[in-house]
């Protein structure tokens, strides 16, 4: 039987994609979409409608830069890669998301 589709939390698909490219120099959106399914044994599938808006909102932030270039296909894409901002925010995420997942294990321990 295969791994159940999990339902993200607001905010989970950001930290998903900083922690996705601090893996990496640049990777362009289907590489993303792909390397999350493929760490998270496809139980995160990212749609393209949820992914697309997301690295546009973090490259507005600062966390994300940006240029095209050509996959390996040789179709015109949009390269990502992360910014020292982004690699700050992606420690700042990590630590909240530990401390989310310590106390949910200590909550769901008591019931």
């Amino acid at each position: 039987m295969g791994r159940q589709r999990i339902d993200l939390l607001l905010g989970t698909l950001d930290v998903l994609i900083l922690q996705c490219l601090s893996r990496s120099q640049r990777l362009h959106g289907y590489d993303i979409i792909d390397w999350i399914a493929h760490r998270s044994e496809d139980a995160f599938r990212i749609e393209e409608g949820a992914l697309y808006p997301a690295l546009h909102r973090l490259e507005l932030r600062g966390w994300l830069a940006a240029d095209w270039g050509l996959s390996d296909n040789n179709r015109r894409a949009k390269f990502y890669q992360l910014t020292p901002s982004g690699r700050r925010q992606l420690e700042r995420q990590k630590a909240d998301w530990r401390r989310l997942a310590g106390t949910m294990a200590q909550v769901l321990e008591l019931g």
